[in-house]
């Protein structure tokens, strides 16, 4: 390992996917029927619409509504309203200009609970990925990059730092953009994890969830030591995701390759699972020079060695002195 001009560790060469609560549940708003709201994402057992509102003339700012699915599996309708009961019970304790605000947690006209949050956009990054790479648009340009890790970061040192709390399931599906980029928030704390004065999960009861594909080496290991830096590694995957427009991990057939004729006895199971936890390849081809901090930066934060990656406010240190946006 080198030191490198960006002040960031880089290898020499680039390596080749029972009833929860919130005790103030705010009796000031009501939550539509979800007929009557604009579905614009959705998770694991939830979905979030769009709640406009503009009482009596009035123009209000509108909220973004997470409910349990009504497709959602009965049997794990406890565990779901669980994590939101959790999510809303962090949230409500978080204030970040790079994180999706609190607005409230009740129970619609149909008994679902419900968080309201702010509506930091109508698309995930990960929407963003897709849409690019559906029009053959290529990796998103460096500059945007460097404004989405920036803005990142800042939302992950106040997690760890200020509130000692580990994400937990960093992924471009958890970022959440407005506009052409005007803002950019880290969304979905409903897995987080509790970060000890160590940085470091001690909670033996404490799981980490995440997203198979964004997991780090230590969080594959059931002995894993899991800390800040577990969310570094996959903040550095969702730097891959705009370079590659891919899942990570997840080889899936070439472009010029005939989908139809791509079955499930062609994916590579073996070769999938061997390749979590490590830093998956880039196509240099399709990155030229203005890429070098982009490439320094994904490569030091998806280090197997948990200890080899920066901390958040190391990332945002960096960053902030060479002026990234």
């Amino acid at each position: 390992m080198e030191e490198t001009g960006s002040g960031f560790k880089t290898p020499l060469k680039v390596d080749r996917k029972k009833s929860p609560g919130v005790s103030a549940r705010s009796p000031s708003f009501t939550i539509p029927a979800s007929p009557f709201m604009q579905k614009f994402g959705y998770g694991t057992g939830v979905s979030v619409y769009l709640m406009k509102r503009s009482p009596k003339g009035l123009c209000h700012s509108p909220w973004a509504i997470k409910k349990i699915s009504k497709q959602c599996d009965k049997s794990n309708r406890n565990l779901y309203e669980q994590r939101l009961s959790d999510e809303a019970k962090v949230l409500k304790n978080i204030q970040h200009p790079n994180i999706v605000g609190y607005r409230g947690f009740t129970k619609s006209k149909d008994g679902s609970l419900c968080l309201a949050m702010e509506y930091g956009g109508n698309k995930s990054l990960n929407d963003l990925i897709e849409e690019r790479n559906e029009k053959g648009e290529g990796p998103f340009p460096a500059e945007t990059i460097l404004k989405v890790a920036i803005n990142m970061a800042r939302g992950l040192k106040y997690l760890h730092n200020e509130k000692k709390i580990l994400h937990g399931d960093i992924k471009s599906s958890n970022v959440v953009i407005k506009g052409d980029f005007e803002s950019v928030k880290i969304c979905d704390v409903g897995v987080s994890l509790h970060l000890d004065e160590n940085m470091t999960v001690s909670d033996p009861k404490a799981y980490y969830i995440g997203t198979e594909s964004w997991k780090p080496k230590e969080a594959l290991d059931e002995s894993g030591i899991i800390t800040d830096k577990s969310d570094v590694y996959a903040f550095g995957l969702t730097l891959w995701e705009m370079m590659t427009l891919s899942i990570p991990h997840l080889n899936l057939p070439p472009e010029d390759e005939d989908e139809d004729s791509f079955d499930e006895d062609d994916f590579d199971e073996d070769a999938y699972y061997e390749a979590l936890g490590t830093r998956p390849p880039l196509n240099m081809d399709e990155l030229d020079e203005s890429y070098q901090k982009v490439i320094e930066l994904f490569s030091v934060c998806t280090s197997e060695n948990p200890k080899e990656r920066p901390s958040a406010a190391q990332i945002l240190e960096v960053l902030e002195a060479e002026g990234s946006i």
